[in-house]
């Protein structure tokens, strides 16, 4: 878990988060695809990075979000609950440069949900 250091999670303006990646991650996990609203082959690059456990706090929140965008949303949840309620977690960087908990950022993301910000970013990437 110690490589989920070099991952950022930012909001985007309209509230859902987006997870941008940190210059020395060296293996992928959907950031070029999740950047570019190309939502299912950020799925398939995390799915496919080997290099982190499947139980990653950032890899969960990644592939969340990426799920959320393509409006499956019980299955994001459930990749958001897991990472909120992990026995451990790591401090990961946001977008302004802060360190902050995951399970916080999962919280995050879960809020995010609730709200509907997710249903407004899939039903935007539908038109």
């Amino acid at each position: 878990m110690a490589l989920a250091t070099s991952f950022v999670l930012a909001l985007l303006a309209q509230g859902a988060p987006a997870v941008v990646e940190a210059p020395e991650t060296t293996f992928d996990v959907g950031y070029e695809e999740l950047v570019a609203g190309r939502d299912r082959a950020a799925v398939e690059a995390i799915e496919a990075c080997a290099e982190l456990e499947a139980d990653d706090p950032a890899r969960l929140i990644n592939h969340g979000i990426a799920l959320a965008r393509m409006g499956q949303f019980d299955e994001a949840r459930a990749d958001f609950e897991a990472a909120a309620e992990a026995d451990s977690s790591v401090e990961l960087e946001t977008a302004d440069g802060q360190w902050v908990d995951s399970r916080r950022l999962a919280r995050r993301a879960l809020a995010a949900l609730d709200r509907g910000d997710f249903a407004r970013y899939y039903a935007m990437s539908m038109r």
